[in-house]
């Protein structure tokens, strides 16, 4: 592998900015257009794989908290591995030999869930490529597993029609692996540019301040701009998302660097691209909103994204995975798409490369189900309401904790080939329905629904809807319709 000029790399990233049509300010990056394929997709799968999935212990975070004298992680490391000084989380690279990966099964099996694009991590906050570097050594087509892991998923990808895309989370490695300079460990100076722990600072940032410091470096933050650029150029990603920590003041003057290189790059291919971004990193409008294991409570003029994961405690694989249901990640979905959104589900591989039962059988489940009920998904628009119903839902990242329980008085509602679609999210035992949204109302002169209804069928059911509408809504009663997941009523109107 040819070690890459890092100087006259930049020097390249400065042309292709400076060329345009894009500039490295938030006034030019404003002009970003939304790729027309995430408007209809709704839905994509993020991959969480790597060298914490070797331990699988607690989360993706054990390259730091196995560091932390006194945590679970670091008494588990020294229980299970021995002292740090001897086997440090650099040991867990050999044991990363990804023996069963087999990507084209993969794509198979997300092709068949319904997905539209994914989004394998490219480099996690432990600094380990998965994909070829010639900015360091330590990536998985020269250690561990020594496969071009991101290029063998991208062929995989786009053989199966699904959208290929990546995420970087290179940001906070700059302090990431610090607390292993606390104690005797492996973690030890002289550190340089390109070494597996560089650089490791001990001053650990307060995460909510957004001027913490100390401020990443020059030279760091010229690494993570080349890295990042690297993952453009080799394998042009339709979207590029972005983990926390971008936020952070030090990172703003790269982050519009690299946002005007990569756009600046897709206009070159002719494709329109985008960068998945949170906690307000970027200037509206730049980008594409993302909010992390949470979404909204009413519809937005916009598109955004949710990532979430087949499991509540952890994005990667471990041996204690909360699993949830696949009943509450279809109405989950149901819910993001009527508000406006995309859902990202992201699953945890094992470390030799074989996706868990539990997370196959809940993407069969959600692929059964959007086959039969896709048409009120993808491409679908927001209706004049998103829902209705007594249940309440809770705005904001990390709120999804918890399953939400549906009553069969919620709904809600997409629109999309000429038609409102219903979800009803708890579908009646008695199969006797009623959707208030779509109720006659006699005056003109309230927002109510004022359409002419066609005809009313349950996706997937073959059973004739005998159906009449008054003041108090759409009403109809089926006698076949059984189902444990949330049922599509198509209503045609004219």
């Amino acid at each position: 592998m040819k070690t890459t000029d890092k100087k006259a790399y930049l020097k390249q990233i400065r042309e292709v900015i400076d060329k345009g049509p894009y500039r490295d300010d938030w006034a030019s990056l404003t002009d970003f257009v939304m790729p027309s394929w995430f408007e209809k997709a709704k839905f994509g799968i993020f991959i969480h794989w790597g060298l914490y999935s070797v331990p699988a212990f607690n989360n993706e975070w054990y390259s730091r908290n196995m560091y932390i004298q006194g945590s679970p992680e670091f008494e588990h490391h020294v229980k299970t591995y021995g002292l740090h000084k001897d086997f440090g989380y650099k040991d867990f690279i050999p044991l990363f030999t990804a023996d069963r990966f087999d990507p084209d099964f993969w794509a198979e099996t997300f092709a068949a869930a319904g997905a539209k694009y994914v989004v394998p991590v490219a480099e996690h906050h432990d600094g380990f490529q998965m994909y070829e570097s010639g900015l360091s050594v330590y990536n998985a087509a020269q250690m561990g597993p020594k496969r071009d892991i991101l290029g063998e998923l991208k062929n995989a990808f786009e053989k199966k029609g699904l959208i290929f895309c990546t995420s970087s989370h290179r940001a906070e490695h700059f302090w990431f692996m610090g607390n292993g300079k606390d104690f005797d460990s492996d973690i030890k100076e002289p550190l340089s540019c390109g070494d597996f722990y560089w650089p490791s600072i001990p001053q650990q940032p307060d995460f909510q301040d957004l001027f913490a410091k100390p401020y990443p470096t020059q030279e760091f933050l010229e690494d993570w701009i080349c890295r990042t650029c690297e993952i453009i150029d080799r394998y042009q990603p339709e979207i590029l998302y972005f983990d926390w920590w971008i936020q952070h003041e030090g990172y703003k003057d790269g982050l519009r660097r690299i946002a005007a290189y990569y756009y600046n790059r897709g206009v070159e291919r002719g494709h329109r691209t985008a960068i998945c971004y949170k906690h307000d990193a970027m200037a509206f409008g730049s980008g594409i909103v993302d909010i992390e294991r949470g979404k909204f409570a009413d519809t937005r003029p916009y598109y955004w994204q949710t990532d979430t994961s087949v499991a509540r405690n952890s994005w990667c694989y471990t041996t204690s995975l909360d699993y949830k249901s696949s009943k509450e990640i279809i109405c989950y979905l149901a819910d993001v798409v009527s508000k406006n959104g995309n859902l990202l589900l992201n699953i945890g591989p094992k470390a030799d490369g074989s996706i868990p039962q539990e997370t196959l059988s809940i993407l069969q489940d959600i692929g059964s189900w959007l086959s039969v009920n896709g048409e009120a998904i993808y491409n679908a628009k927001p209706w004049r309401y998103p829902s209705e119903g007594p249940t309440q839902e809770i705005e904001g990242q990390f709120s999804d904790a918890s399953a939400v329980s549906y009553t069969s008085e919620d709904f809600r509602f997409t629109a999309g080939n000429g038609c409102i679609y219903a979800i009803c999210m708890q579908y009646p035992s008695d199969g006797c329905v009623t959707i208030r949204s779509l109720s006659k109302s006699h005056d003109a002169n309230k927002p109510n629904f004022h359409g002419i209804i066609r005809d009313v069928e349950v996706l997937g059911s073959e059973e004739k809807i005998d159906f009449h509408a008054d003041e108090e809504g759409l009403h109809f009663t089926t006698q076949k319709v059984r189902s444990d997941f949330p049922v599509v009523i198509k209503v045609s109107v004219t």
